[in-house]
């Protein structure tokens, strides 16, 4: 049985999680560490078009933002799938666990569930723009006990 007492605090865990995450990769790793013209250079070597990086980019930080704030939540989690799915089929050939050589598919994937999870969940507590339908657990658990 679902808890909606606490479901939106579980919510807001996952929310500012993801959204963490995505700006670190996004704004630390892909901007500070590899640098723009070091992160458009990969993409291009491992044959995407050099304009997929800033996507990606933007996409990373603008998301990872909007996720922590709570605006757009949904839409934001099912935007950053493509991110996330690309993500994943690179490191098919490297094997399941991220240790491998050039990290393997495992954390992609888990981001890649996290994000559905935090569609289907919707905004959680403490989101500064709730979502047209914000609160599914309660609907849900209005449906189930009818």
């Amino acid at each position: 049985m679902i808890d909606t007492r606490t479901a939106p605090y579980a919510a807001l865990l996952l929310r500012v999680s993801l959204g963490i995450l995505f700006l670190a990769h996004g704004l630390l790793l892909k901007i500070f560490v590899f640098t723009i013209p070091g992160t458009v250079g990969y993409f291009q070597s491992i044959g995407y078009p050099g304009f997929f990086a800033y996507l990606v980019i933007a996409g990373e930080i603008g998301g990872g933002l909007a996720l922590i704030l709570g605006v757009w939540t949904r839409t934001i989690s099912l935007l950053l799938l493509p991110i996330m799915i690309g993500a994943t089929l690179q490191h098919v050939g490297n094997g399941w666990l991220f240790t491998a050589q050039n990290g393997g598919w495992e954390f992609p994937v888990f981001w890649t569930i996290a994000l559905v999870a935090q569609a289907l969940l919707g905004d959680g507590a403490f989101a500064l723009r709730l979502s047209r339908y914000s609160d599914p657990v309660g609907e849900l658990a209005n449906a189930h006990s009818r």
